[in-house]
C-alpha cells in the first residue's frame, strides 16, 4: 500500500500500456457516442474521473468532483430529506453558514448550532439530526475539533461530514476517523496555484457517493475539464508545497507571538494558514493588511503566494474578532515574509520598531 505522498503523484494517470501518455489530458467534449460509460458531458469526463481517482485514494473513498467547494457542500445538504436537521459548530466558513441560513429561512433545513468541543452538548443536539457538519480547523479562528471523538458521540446512523480544506488528506483523513464524508474546496490547497475554482466530496460509502453524484447531475455542478486537469497537476506537488509552507507558517507563528503589536496568534501547529489579532483594533488591522508589500492583500488561501486579509470586514463575519488577520502562507522565503510582516506591524506599534528577529 503506497503512502499518501506517493498516491498524489502516481494515481489518476489513465491507461498504462506501451505508448500511453503519462497524463490524462483535458477532454473537451459535451457529447459522447451512444452505449458507452458516459452519455453526456454533465455526467463527467476522463479528466474528471482521473481527478476523482487520486482524491478518492487520498481520502479513502469514492470521490465526486464539483464546480466549486460550495457546490460540493450544497450537494451534501441537498441530498438530505426536506426539513432535515443539521448540527453545526458556531465557528466556520461564512459561505457554509450563509448557505444553511438561506435554506433554513425557506424551511429546507433546521440548524442547531452547538460548541462541538462540548461532546455532551453535541450528543444531545445530534439526537434525531440528519447531518452533523464539522469544520476543522475552523475558518478563520483555527480551532481544531476532535473528529474521532465527535463521531463517537453522534448517534448511530447520523452522518458526519467534515470540511477538510485546511488540513488536506495529508494531515487529516476524516473517513479513517469515522466520518461519513470529507469535503474540499479544491480551489485552495489541492489546486494550490490560485488559478481554478473546484470542489470535491469523498464518501465513506457508495450509497453516499451516489447521492451526491445525483445532486451534481441535477444541479449541473460538474467541474470544467481544464479546472480538473489543473487540479490534478496541483495535487502532484501537494506534499512538497504543504511541507514548505507549513514549516514557514510554524516559524511565522512563533515570531508573531513575540511581536509587541500582536495580541494573540491562532495556529493549530499544522497546515499553512494562521490567524493573529493585532493590538489597536480594526483600524490597526486594516493598516497592517494594506501595509504589506510582498504578501498579497486579498481573499482566499492555499496558493503558492501568501495572502492576508481582515476577515471581519466581510458581511457574515461579524462574530470574528475585528482585529483578526488571516494569513495563508505560501512558498516565499520565510525571512522575506517576516521582513514584510514586521515592517507592517512596526508601523502600528507605539514607539516604532518592535521587530522580533530570529
Amino acid at each position: 500500500m503506497h503512502r499518501p505522498e506517493t498516491k498524489a503523484v502516481a494515481l489518476g494517470r489513465g491507461e498504462r500500456g506501451p505508448g500511453a501518455p503519462l497524463n490524462v489530458g483535458p477532454v473537451f467534449a459535451s457529447t459522447y457516442r451512444a452505449d458507452g460509460p458516459i452519455t453526456y458531458g454533465r455526467e463527467g469526463s476522463a479528466t474528471v474521473a482521473a481527478l476523482e481517482e487520486v482524491v478518492g485514494a487520498l481520502e479513502g473513498g469514492p470521490a465526486v468532483a464539483f464546480s466549486s467547494g460550495m457546490a460540493a457542500i450544497s450537494a451534501v445538504v441537498e441530498a438530505l430529506p426536506a426539513g432535515a436537521t443539521v448540527v453545526t459548530h458556531p465557528e466556520g466558513y461564512y459561505g457554509t453558514r450563509r448557505m444553511l441560513t438561506d435554506r433554513e429561512t425557506k424551511g429546507r433545513v433546521a440548524v442547531r448550532s452547538v460548541d462541538m468541543a462540548d461532546l455532551g452538548q453535541l450528543a444531545r443536539a445530534a439526537a434525531g439530526a440528519d447531518l452533523v457538519w464539522v469544520e476543522s480547523p475552523t475558518n478563520p479562528t483555527m480551532a481544531v475539533l476532535d473528529i474521532a471523538a465527535i463521531v463517537a458521540v453522534v448517534p448511530e446512523g447520523v452522518p458526519v461530514a467534515v470540511d477538510n480544506t485546511f488540513a488536506t488528506p495529508l494531515r487529516q483523513r476524516p473517513i479513517e476517523l469515522g466520518a461519513t464524508l470529507a469535503v474540499h474546496s479544491a480551489t485552495k490547497l489541492l489546486g494550490g496555484h490560485s488559478d481554478l475554482v473546484l470542489g470535491v466530496a469523498v464518501a465513506a460509502s457508495e450509497e453516499w457517493a451516489d447521492a451526491v453524484r445525483r445532486q451534481r447531475l441535477v444541479l449541473g455542478a460538474l467541474p470544467g475539464t481544464m479546472e480538473a486537469f489543473l487540479a490534478i497537476r496541483g495535487i502532484r506537488t501537494l506534499a512538497v508545497r504543504l511541507d514548505r509552507s507549513e514549516a514557514t507558517a510554524t516559524e511565522l507563528a512563533r515570531r508573531l507571538a513575540r511581536h509587541p503589536g500582536v495580541e494573540r496568534v491562532r495556529y493549530p501547529g499544522f497546515g499553512t494558514v494562521l490567524s493573529y489579532e493585532v493590538r489597536g483594533g480594526a483600524e490597526a488591522a486594516e493598516k497592517v493588511a494594506s501595509g504589506v508589500q510582498l504578501i498579497v492583500h486579498g481573499t482566499s488561501l492555499g496558493g503558492v503566494e501568501s495572502l492576508m486579509e481582515r476577515r471581519n470586514r466581510w458581511a457574515g463575519e461579524e462574530a470574528t474578532p475585528a482585529s483578526l488577520l488571516r494569513l495563508s502562507v505560501g512558498l516565499e522565503h520565510v525571512e522575506d515574509l517576516w521582513d514584510d510582516l514586521a515592517q507592517a506591524l512596526d508601523a502600528i506599534t507605539p514607539g516604532g520598531s518592535g521587530t522580533v528577529r530570529r
